[in-house]
């Protein structure tokens, strides 16, 4: 597998704080990389390492293979965008203004790809408005047009749908989706978010005090997370004996745990287990949420 990012042992301290603790990830190209963690817990100073804002105490990453310790570094910087903290815009100008500026920091030949981006984020009819009278939301979305002036192929999001109204999160996920979808843009997304996060990675990094805890797909994330009925029996192993001759998918937990993968004829298995000398004690409907996962892998403490 190609990967746009990856990072080895990464730290960054201050003082005695370990804002990073030799963390690794690794982030595939094409995907939507959801990078979850609580406040504090280091996603932003990992953003602003990789954008060369900071940098690190220990360790190291590459970018497209390069490392942050060569000069070829730079050109792979030039291959991102970046929307870090807050958008960086100027709010006494317009959207198309906002661009042209970006295009002049680049050191772009011609604003000819300006027109293309605002409708990209759809901002193409905001005409002279000035960025300090848009919403939010639109504020959010010229942020991002900014970051793509210059063509990157990889997108960093620090919190993107912070603060902002159920229609502006609605409108910046599908601006994200149609990004990786149509424009081939990997996108890292830093969030604490998690359910609408879920609408949108195709895979995780788990991060808890500087540290990355667990990475997976977002498939691998589902089958954790999948509704199934949680059954106590007296003996697991007489249950296991029947669901296999029912062709359930289950997963035995202990002596006496196990959840089943679909919802089982509470009658016909008791009737089954029955001539197997097991006795159905309880059974309860469980689905574990994104939000308990995660607390299940961090602790319930916080980093605030």
């Amino acid at each position: 597998m190609e990967y746009v990012l990856k990072t080895n042992n990464l730290s960054k301290h201050y003082r005695n704080f370990k804002a990073l603790d030799k963390l690794t990830m690794s982030v595939p190209k094409g995907s939507i990389y959801g990078f979850v963690g609580r406040n504090g817990a280091g996603k932003t100073t990992l953003i602003r390492l990789i954008c060369g804002l900071q940098f690190p105490t220990s360790g190291s990453f590459e970018i497209y293979g390069a490392p942050n310790t060569s000069g070829d570094i730079l050109r792979s910087r030039r291959r991102m965008g970046a929307v870090v903290e807050t958008p960086s815009i100027y709010l006494d100008m317009t959207a198309e203004e906002n661009l042209k500026q970006q295009y002049r920091i680049l050191g772009l030949p011609d604003f000819s790809g300006i027109t293309d981006i605002l409708e990209l984020v759809g901002l193409h009819n905001t005409g002279k408005k000035k960025a300090k009278n848009f919403s939010l939301g639109m504020r959010q979305r010229l942020g991002i047009a900014v970051a793509l002036c210059g063509s990157p192929d990889f997108l960093v999001l620090d919190e993107p749908i912070n603060g902002l109204d159920p229609q502006g999160i609605i409108e910046i996920r599908e601006l994200i989706l149609k990004l990786n979808r149509e424009e081939q843009i990997t996108v890292l997304i830093s969030s604490h978010i998690l359910d609408e996060l879920s609408r949108l990675a195709t895979h995780y990094g788990f991060i808890d005090s500087g540290r990355i805890v667990k990475e997976m797909s977002a498939e691998e994330l589902e089958q954790a997370c999948r509704k199934c009925v949680r059954v106590t029996v007296t003996d697991t192993a007489a249950l296991a004996t029947v669901l296999d001759s029912m062709s359930m998918d289950y997963k035995v937990l202990d002596s006496k745990t196990a959840d089943i993968f679909a919802k089982p004829n509470i009658t016909q298995l008791t009737l089954a287990l029955a001539e197997q000398q097991c006795e159905l004690l309880s059974v309860e409907e469980h689905d574990e949420s994104l939000e308990s996962y995660f607390i299940s892998l961090v602790g319930g403490g916080s980093n605030e």
